[in-house]
């Protein structure tokens, strides 16, 4: 057989997606320093070192799963402004669940960003606090529009005070149910706007 009647080499364009999924799961389990490239590599089923096919090392896997986590919480505030014109409160309401859900369902991961991000290399730091800023000002848009006796910069203030809220939780276990826990926090987040959104 020659050279050129060899079969080329298909890259597996899942090996990407099984390296976040393994990296996520490890991280959340075992906390970000704990984790090798070599632990990575064996939960995706591949060597670590064939993990820097696709990322340069462990911090470019953080950035992309930190990149997955403000991407999907984009993604889901574009949705719900899109579907809910008509009913500002609905739409406010969506985005406190979806930021509940983040720090409740995806809590080792969320504990991660927020000890992290920090130490990430400055430019991809700056790229993903502009994306958080896309979405805090969404959430401003709506507060600004139901609570029209405040100016830009009081529901600004108010927003991150509510997001700040939900987010609490992720520095002590509460051992509360998790229905529960998500009730006070939403009702938290509704209380320090100033905006009763139901339940």
């Amino acid at each position: 057989m020659t050279k050129s009647d060899a079969p080329s080499r298909v890259r597996d364009p899942d090996r990407k997606e099984r390296i976040l999924v393994a990296a996520a799961d490890l991280v959340a389990r075992s906390g970000y320093h704990a984790v090798s490239m070599a632990d990575i590599g064996a939960a995706a089923g591949i060597t670590g070192s064939g993990i820097y096919r696709h990322f340069d090392g462990k911090s470019a896997v953080l950035v992309a799963l930190f990149e997955r986590v403000i991407d999907g919480l984009l993604r889901d505030e574009k949705r719900i402004v899109e579907q809910e014109t008509t009913d500002l409160r609905v739409a406010l309401r969506k985005l406190i669940d979806g930021q509940i859900e983040f720090v409740v369902a995806d809590r080792e991961l969320a504990q991660v960003y927020f000890h992290e991000i920090n130490n990430l290399p400055e430019v991809d730091r700056r790229r993903l606090r502009r994306k958080q800023r896309l979405y805090l000002e969404e959430w401003v848009h709506l507060v600004a529009e139901l609570r029209t006796d405040l100016g830009d910069t009081e529901a600004r203030v108010i927003v991150h005070a509510a997001i700040a809220a939900i987010q609490s939780t992720l520095q002590h276990d509460s051992n509360l149910p998790e229905p529960q826990l998500r009730r006070l926090l939403a009702s938290s987040a509704q209380a320090v706007l100033g905006i009763g959104l139901g339940s």
